[in-house]
């Protein structure tokens, strides 16, 4: 799950930038799709971290 959450947080990173770059272009389908994958992504990793730590605890 270290990996996994690490891989997904990188994505969520580039998802944002992504957003950034698509909103000085003014392409509203590309901020669209980067925004709900900043949302998921990171989302997801920002849930993991808090609900199971950082690193990940066995149980």
């Amino acid at each position: 799950m270290n990996l996994l959450m690490v891989i997904f947080g990188l994505i969520g990173i580039l998802a944002l930038v992504g957003t950034v770059q698509a909103f000085k272009e003014r392409n509203a389908l590309s901020i669209a799709f980067n925004l709900i994958a900043f949302l998921v992504f990171g989302g997801f990793t920002l849930a993991t971290i808090v609900f199971q730590g950082y690193p990940p605890t066995l149980h």
